[in-house]
């Protein structure tokens, strides 16, 4: 994030492109945390990018607002507030458990100050790989005001295998969950893949038995 005239620099090559590409709409903040930036930092790329006629949306990835509810300032609310693109906060929450008073009352001030708010968990062995804890999650998220977007399925990475459960294991998961919740309330299914342009759904179809 732009905190001094050389960072500044440095995003400007990217603002560039973005002018430069009329088909782009979306803008995505993701990785690392991008609320990790401080708030009049969001307030130079906001301003950067409501600049660009054909950008209408920004997509907003972070954990922090479950994990640090206080990062969600009245300064950066109003910001979001008066912005003229559409803002999205897609929160990463694998649990109700996670889901406290701060959090919801930081979603009920997004919420009123027009920013769209989703959520999106990781399937994780001994966490939530039951449809009784996820359906628990996505009534916790929706009475946050909070919708319900995407499950993933775990990216076979090191260190991580002991929470890895197989498609197949995924798919029997969220067809029980569909008879738990209402179906706005059930989020897609699917996973990463190296090399694609956006995330793969799974059907719910099971391959082996």
């Amino acid at each position: 994030m732009p905190t001094n005239q050389g960072n500044k620099r440095n995003w400007q090559a990217a603002l560039d492109y973005v002018s430069a590409h009329p088909e782009l709409d979306e803008i995505i903040f993701s990785g690392g945390d991008p609320l990790m930036a401080k708030d009049h930092e969001l307030d130079w790329l906001l301003t950067q990018l409501e600049s660009i006629p054909h950008i209408k949306r920004l997509r907003i990835h972070s954990r922090l607002p479950i994990v640090i509810p206080a990062r969600i300032t009245d300064t950066l609310v109003t910001r979001f507030e008066r912005s003229s693109l559409q803002i999205l906060l897609v929160n990463h929450i694998n649990h109700a458990n996670e889901i406290g008073v701060e959090f919801r009352t930081a979603m009920k001030h997004l919420r009123l100050a027009g920013v769209t708010l989703l959520n999106q968990s990781v399937l994780l062995r001994g966490v939530n790989d039951n449809a009784q804890t996820l359906a628990n999650l996505s009534n916790a998220l929706f009475d946050a005001g909070v919708m319900p977007y995407y499950l993933h399925v775990l990216d076979k990475v090191q260190g991580a295998a002991h929470f890895l459960i197989s498609d197949d294991e995924a798919r029997e998961i969220v067809r029980e969950l569909l008879t738990l919740v209402s179906g706005y309330m059930v989020p897609k299914l699917a996973r990463e893949i190296g090399g694609e342009p956006s995330k793969t759904p799974l059907d719910l179809q099971l391959r082996q038995r």
